[in-house]
């Protein structure tokens, strides 16, 4: 059988897509990864004839496709392929923002619980997870629409709501989260998850949200890109499946 071009990165947004679903922040069918390839088409989750959801992302689930959704390369829809219907949410990102190579949209129930109770995206948090606490300390915006982003023009709409930020709440819908790479993306929006079930669980015991102050920020150290990404990456494919991850392998990226 002839090796498919990219199949370490096709595998690589497998895992994303099955790391996501073990969080439980993109259950059931709903949700994709993608990565841009060159200037003008992505690799993205499509659905097939025999789709089983996430947590079942394969890397024959992975596909090229251009700007628009047509075929990158020849062969890449046959067999009753076709991109998400979101995918311009993903190709509007990777056009207005160059700095992005990594789109992600799930649909983690405890985002959209905490928005539709006004619970922002806050820096309450600070040594528990360093990088998702500089992510919340810069905002993490709204997108007040609760519709699916399928044209151009909605798209657009959330690009302007994300503007240069990591990541963009999307109102009674679910998170976008973008990044350098696959595996920074897939762990913003885990970070985004995780404060939001926090201000969740403070808001039922009765508590109020506090941001953390300024002179315990300023004392959180980098801990580096190969704690924060590397390390932080192989432990969630290790949680997605505790057999997957051969010892010593380095990470893909």
């Amino acid at each position: 059988m002839t090796r498919r071009p990219h199949a370490d990165l096709r595998q690589l947004v497998s895992d994303a897509c099955r790391v996501l679903a073990a969080r439980g922040l993109a259950d059931g069918i709903l949700g994709h990864v993608s990565l841009r390839i060159g200037t003008n088409a992505l690799l993205v989750r499509c659905r097939g004839p025999q789709e089983r959801g996430l947590r079942h992302t394969t890397a024959s689930d992975i596909h090229l496709v251009d700007l628009e959704g047509a075929p990158a390369a020849a062969g890449e829809l046959d067999g009753g392929w076709a991109p998400p219907n979101e995918l311009p949410l993903h190709t509007e990102v990777l056009r207005q923002r160059p700095d992005v190579t990594a789109v992600v949209h799930a649909h983690p129930p405890a985002v959209v619980a905490a928005d539709l109770a006004g619970l922002a995206i806050r820096p309450i948090i600070g040594a528990f997870d360093i990088p998702g606490t500089l992510l919340a300390r810069h905002g993490v915006p709204v997108y007040p629409r609760g519709v699916l982003i399928r044209n151009r023009l909605l798209a657009a709409e959330m690009a302007r709501a994300l503007g240069a930020k990591s990541a963009v709440v999307l109102r009674a819908h679910g998170l976008t989260s973008t990044g350098a790479s696959v595996q920074e993306a897939v762990l913003r929006a885990i970070s985004v998850d995780a404060i939001a079930r926090l201000s969740l669980d403070i808001a039922k015991a009765g508590g109020t949200l506090v941001d953390l102050p300024e002179d315990d920020m300023a004392e959180l150290p980098d801990l580096g890109s190969s704690f924060n990404h590397t390390t932080a990456w192989n432990h969630e494919l290790t949680r997605c499946d505790p057999g997957y991850w051969p010892a010593n392998e380095p990470v893909r990226s």
